[in-house]
């Protein structure tokens, strides 16, 4: 793992824009792992000033709520469509997100699998971390060598997730979800987490034991995961000021 310290958000963001950006034009047909929710927002919104050409770049969602429509505020889709797609000039043939309303769930799973592999595999994927260490709607003791599937999210997940629809009670139950083996097969991953609630997943994903009690621990084994922060979200790391160090006195060479 590779933990990348910033002062705030903002800054933080700038970092991941930069590694995206620069597959994207070192890679035009690169193929991306996209995430949701309000981590990846301002990410999304600096990656649209950057004016990229995504003509050719495939994108894969990690998840979606079961039961939604694709035009629900809540929905993934719209979610992506209102916060990046749209203002980008990616072809919609290259867009996948999990069909949360399709009358066989388990072979809209496997097909999932089966396009990310005929896409030639997951060049980057984003990720965020939940407050229990959740990536995608991998729940807490969901296997470390899971695939696309349908999952039931916790009490906890669905009570932070309130917020976005008002209500606890209005809250999908159950939602489809790239595995954790999934995940890990991507050639590079990168997760942001900021603010202070995210401190503990943080601290427990990076210097605890791997553990499917912390599905964001498995990164540890990655090859390549990068993991952006804000301050408050790094507060719990015992290590921080190595990580620091390491990431201001890097090589010309390995610099983002």
């Amino acid at each position: 793992m590779e933990i990348i310290i910033q002062s705030n958000p903002q800054t933080a963001t700038h970092v991941a824009a930069q590694i995206i950006a620069r597959q994207i034009r070192n890679y035009p047909s690169t193929v991306l792992g996209l995430a949701t929710g309000s981590t990846p927002l301002m990410l999304y919104q600096t990656l649209i000033e950057m004016n990229l050409d995504w003509s050719e770049v495939k994108t894969f969602n990690l998840d979606e709520y079961i039961g939604l429509p694709f035009e629900h505020p809540q929905s993934y889709h719209h979610f992506m469509w209102e916060n990046l797609f749209r203002h980008i000039n990616i072809r919609e043939q290259n867009v996948h997100i999990p069909d949360g309303n399709a009358e066989d769930i388990s072979q809209i799973c496997q097909q999932y699998e089966q396009l990310i592999k005929a896409a030639g595999g997951i060049d980057i994927q984003l990720l965020g971390i939940g407050s229990n260490g959740h990536v995608g709607f991998n729940e807490p003791t969901s296997s470390l060598a899971s695939r696309t599937r349908i999952k039931t999210l916790t009490q906890q997940t669905c009570h932070d997730n309130a917020r976005f629809f008002g209500n606890e009670n209005d809250v999908p139950r159950h939602v489809i979800t790239m595995g954790i083996g999934t995940i890990m097969e991507a050639r590079e991953v990168l997760m942001l987490a900021f603010g202070t609630n995210k401190a503990q997943a943080v601290v427990d994903a990076v210097e605890g034991p791997v553990s499917a009690m912390n599905p964001a621990s498995i990164l540890q084994m990655h090859p390549v995961a990068k993991v952006c922060l804000d301050e408050s979200a790094a507060s719990f790391l015992e290590k921080s000021e190595y990580y620091r160090w390491v990431y201001d006195n890097k090589p010309a060479w390995q610099e983002i």
